[in-house]
């Protein structure tokens, strides 16, 4: 399909959504901001909570496409995950379905499938071996939690009105990696915006889910599905490798917090605000 003109960026002032604000326009994009707080240097940006239908609905009013960044990012109580990440999700689903917008690409986690074992073994990973997108939840938090719901009423949307989905699994979306795990799942952020831009863009993706990383020499996951769609990544978070495995060394798999794709979030995850 032609690449939607018009895009509903939810959580445009949050990190992932500041890099976004950046680069999509080169892609043709013209993006209407959304955010519970006030974006600065962004007088048009549109303030509102996912909590409050009316104004969800009249900020998907007449956009082509939803990219929806917004929610709580790391662990909290669980009252406040229901508020903005389920329910708020729930409340933007409703009204791209009532605005017949039949497009959203969901910023899903790794953390909703946290609790599957990392691959063993030194990289690269066989290509055999990596995780499949197939691998059923296993979240390691209430946060993780609310991304597999996410992605449950992504297809519910789909099979029941026809709303098209891509719910992209990210890894860590950062301007480099800052952790050893992190060279496994790490996104740059302009591989972010090309996997956006493929997910907004692809032809017929009903429900699809995608991994969201760069081509890293240490991946974990399987990133066919991405590339399915025309995802082209062009990085690669080797580069890092030699300073902070100078600093911290290799992983453990012996260590709980080493052996599972979610890492720290399945022993002692950073709570929110952070």
């Amino acid at each position: 399909m032609p690449a939607p003109r018009t895009v509903l960026l939810t959580g445009a002032a949050g990190g992932l959504g500041t890099l976004m604000r950046g680069l999509l326009p080169a892609y043709g994009y013209e993006l209407r901001l959304f955010d519970v707080v006030p974006i600065e240097g962004e007088p048009d940006a549109v303030v509102g909570d996912l909590a409050d239908r009316d104004a969800v609905r009249e900020a998907v009013r007449g956009v082509d496409a939803v990219l929806h960044l917004a929610g709580i990012s790391l662990e909290a109580d669980f009252d406040k995950i229901l508020r903005a990440n389920i329910e708020g999700t729930y409340n933007l689903y409703e009204a791209a379905r009532e605005e017949k917008v039949d497009r959203v690409v969901f910023a899903s986690s790794n953390h909703a499938v946290g609790y599957v074992p990392r691959p063993a073994g030194p990289a690269p990973v066989a290509p055999g071996d990596l995780i499949p997108v197939e691998t059923r939840h296993r979240p390691d938090t209430f946060y993780g939690l609310s991304k597999c719901f996410g992605e449950d009423l992504a297809q519910l949307y789909w099979d029941r009105h026809g709303l098209q989905t891509v719910s992209v699994r990210i890894g860590s979306c950062f301007m480099e990696p800052t952790s050893v795990r992190m060279l496994s799942v790490w996104m740059s952020p302009g591989d972010g915006a090309r996997l956006f831009h493929a997910a907004l863009s692809a032809e017929d993706v009903g429900h699809s889910i995608v991994y969201g990383s760069s081509a890293n020499t240490r991946l974990w996951w399987d990133l066919s599905s991405a590339r399915a769609l025309g995802y082209e990544p062009q990085d690669d978070s080797e580069q890092y490798a030699p300073k902070l495995l100078a600093e911290h060394g290799e992983l453990d798999p012996e260590k709980p917090e080493h052996a599972c794709l979610g890492g720290h979030f399945t022993t002692d995850p950073p709570r929110w605000p952070h």
